[in-house]
C-alpha cells in the first residue's frame, strides 16, 4: 500500500511538474456574432469566417496556444463573456469607456469608421460622403455637418443594431427628430431596409460596402460622413474578463508584433480592401 502511495504521489508529482502531461492543452474559446461579414459572418455550412476570425487564429498562432471560435449574439455577448461561456470576444467591438466598465480590452487590433446609408427613393442630399467627422473632437465644423445630418433625417426612421454604439450615437445625436429602430441582428436591419421598412441605418462602413454591392442592397446609398470616435473610441478590441490580466498581455504582445511585421495590414486589405490596421505602439 506504502508503495503504491508513493508511485502515485511521484505520478502527481511528475504532473505538476509538467503541466502538458496532466491533460490536453487548454483552448482559448473566442467569440463572434459571426453576422457582421467582412468582420465576421457564417457561411452556408454555419462555419465562422471574417478579419476577426483570421486575426484571431494569427494572434494565438503566435501566441503558441489552441483556439476555437464560437457564434454570439451581440445582446448577450459580454454577458455571456462574464459568466465564462468563453474566454475572449473578437467581433469587430469597439474599445469604449462604457464597455471598460465591465471588461478589458487588449490594444486595439483594427480602426474603422461608420456611416448612415438611406433608401434612394427618399431623394435626400447625401452631402459629401467622404467627409470625416471625429466625434471626440467636435468643433464648429463638425457641428454644422452634424445639424445638415439631422435636418435631413427628420422624420424618418433609422435602423441600428441593438446594444450596438451606432445606436447609443443615433440616440446622442439624432434621438429628438428621427424614430429609431433596434435590430437584433444586422442581418434584420438590412431585410427591412430592402424591405422600405426603415428609411436608413447606421453602422459599421464595412459592412454597408459589401451590403450595398448586393442586390438587396442596390435600393440604398451612403449618406453624410465617415463618423468615428467618440462614443466608438479609440478602435476595435479584443474583450477579456477582468481578472485574465495575463492573456491580455499575450494578446498586446501578439497584436503589437502582428501589426508590425504588416500581418494585420495583409489581413485588413483581403477584407476590407483598405488598411485598417491599428497605428504602431512606441
Amino acid at each position: 500500500m506504502r508503495i503504491r502511495l508513493a508511485i502515485a504521489l511521484s505520478i502527481a508529482g511528475l504532473l505538476a511538474a509538467f503541466p502538458a502531461l496532466a491533460g490536453t492543452e487548454k483552448t482559448i474559446s473566442i467569440a463572434t456574432e459571426g453576422a457582421s461579414p467582412p468582420w465576421d459572418g457564417t457561411d452556408e455550412n454555419g462555419k465562422l469566417y471574417g478579419f476577426d476570425v483570421d486575426v484571431g487564429l494569427e494572434l494565438c498562432n503566435r501566441m503558441k496556444v489552441k483556439c476555437s471560435f464560437v457564434a454570439q449574439d451581440w445582446d448577450g455577448i459580454i454577458p455571456a463573456l462574464l459568466v465564462g461561456k468563453y474566454d475572449v470576444i473578437m467581433s469587430g467591438m469597439a474599445i469604449t469607456e462604457k464597455r471598460k466598465q465591465q471588461i478589458v480590452f487588449s490594444n486595439p487590433y483594427a480602426s474603422g469608421f461608420n456611416q448612415f446609408v438611406v433608401r434612394k427613393e427618399l431623394g435626400l442630399d447625401a452631402g459629401d460622403t467622404k467627409e470625416k467627422v471625429n466625434l471626440s473632437t467636435v468643433g464648429d465644423k463638425e457641428k454644422a455637418i452634424i445639424e445638415r445630418v439631422r435636418s435631413n433625417l427628420s422624420g424618418k426612421a433609422i435602423g441600428v443594431l441593438r446594444s450596438s454604439n451606432s445606436e447609443a450615437v443615433v440616440k446622442q445625436l439624432l434621438g429628438d427628430v428621427v424614430t429609431i429602430r433596434s435590430y437584433d441582428s444586422l442581418d434584420n436591419l438590412k431585410l427591412d431596409l430592402a424591405a422600405g421598412r426603415v428609411d436608413g441605418g447606421l453602422a459599421d462602413y464595412f459592412t454597408w460596402r459589401d451590403f450595398l454591392e448586393t442586390p438587396d442592397g442596390s435600393s440604398a446609398v451612403f449618406f453624410g460622413p465617415e463618423l468615428k470616435g467618440g462614443l466608438w473610441g479609440p478602435g476595435v478590441g479584443a474583450g477579456m474578463r477582468r481578472d485574465d490580466a495575463e492573456l491580455v498581455e499575450k494578446f498586446n504582445a501578439a497584436i503589437d508584433a502582428a501589426t508590425r511585421d504588416g500581418t494585420i495590414k495583409a489581413l485588413s486589405l483581403k477584407w476590407f480592401k483598405a488598411d485598417i490596421a491599428p497605428a504602431l505602439s512606441k
